[in-house]
């Protein structure tokens, strides 16, 4: 099974470092969710993970090769990853997006071999996409063609995923949805995954590990009733927080919160000529 891990991983951009100095490494065949505040630095690690990014010094390990140093076709057949607002070529169907998904598995001119094709139907399948597949992506709603994206990114046959908040956008339904759905495909097929998530509901119920980040640091990891207490939540949001245990699956749940009183008391000021 695949492994990934940083060391030392300093991230940023120009002379701003967004990162410094992070220590990492993503429990395999399980479901890691990466939470914190806007612009702690979530989807930045996230993209160097995946190679999408140069860090400035330390690395990124996976099986224990320096990624930095290892070919994009090579990656690809061990890691896919899904970015926040992924773009597909207007008119294209779902089957040609999904099939897209054994590009690094291919030779020559790229033509889809009988085991490609079984790869793809089962992408489809799993994901319950299978009616759609002659379907233009564009005809698809944001739930639709979220599970179409995971789809593609399954058919690349990886062992590792990473997804960038994959219920953007989606109402509560499709949310629960799409995240039943990498639940079951972590539980079914031993994927290992790698998510940033917003919604700290959902990543205490889906997660079997929790990072928790601050201005590029971990400031707590370990299981959702190790990171989702109301002092780690005080440390990394600045918020006043109540937490249960959830009665339908014994996770922490954040029942209500509120600033504290050093940010509540703070006064907004605007820029602009004003009325």
């Amino acid at each position: 099974m695949s492994s990934l891990s940083t060391e030392k991983l300093r991230i940023g951009y120009g002379d701003v470092t967004i990162v410094d100095d992070l220590n990492v490494h993503i429990p395999n065949g399980q479901i890691t969710m990466i939470i914190g505040p806007n612009g702690c630095g979530k989807s930045t690690i996230l993209q160097t993970m995946a190679r999408l990014l140069q860090p400035k010094s330390g690395a990124v390990y996976l099986d224990g090769k320096a990624i930095h140093k290892q070919s994009t076709k090579e990656i690809a057949k061990k890691m896919a990853i899904l970015p926040q607002t992924p773009e597909a070529p207007s008119g294209l169907t779902v089957y040609e997006l999904v099939s897209y998904g054994r590009s690094p598995h291919q030779r020559g001119f790229g033509k889809l071999t009988h085991e490609d094709k079984d790869i793809v139907r089962w992408a489809l399948d799993v994901t319950g996409v299978a009616a759609f597949a002659n379907r233009s992506i564009d005809a698809l709603s944001g739930g639709q063609r979220q599970k179409v994206w995971i789809a593609m990114a399954l058919a690349q046959e990886t062992e590792l995923l990473l997804l960038d908040e994959p219920t953007t956008y989606l109402d509560l339904a499709h949310q629960l949805e799409v995240l039943k759905l990498l639940d079951r495909l972590n539980r079914e097929e031993n994927r290992t995954i790698v998510m940033v998530l917003h919604d700290l509901n959902h990543a205490a119920r889906f997660a079997d590990y929790l990072l928790a980040l601050n201005s590029g640091e971990v400031v707590k990891e370990g299981s959702a009733s190790e990171v989702m207490t109301p002092e780690v939540l005080r440390n990394v949001f600045q918020i006043d927080a109540e937490v249960v245990e959830d009665p339908r699956t014994g996770r922490p749940a954040l029942i209500t919160y509120d600033l504290l009183d050093s940010r509540r008391n703070q006064t907004p000021t605007f820029e602009g000529t004003g009325t």
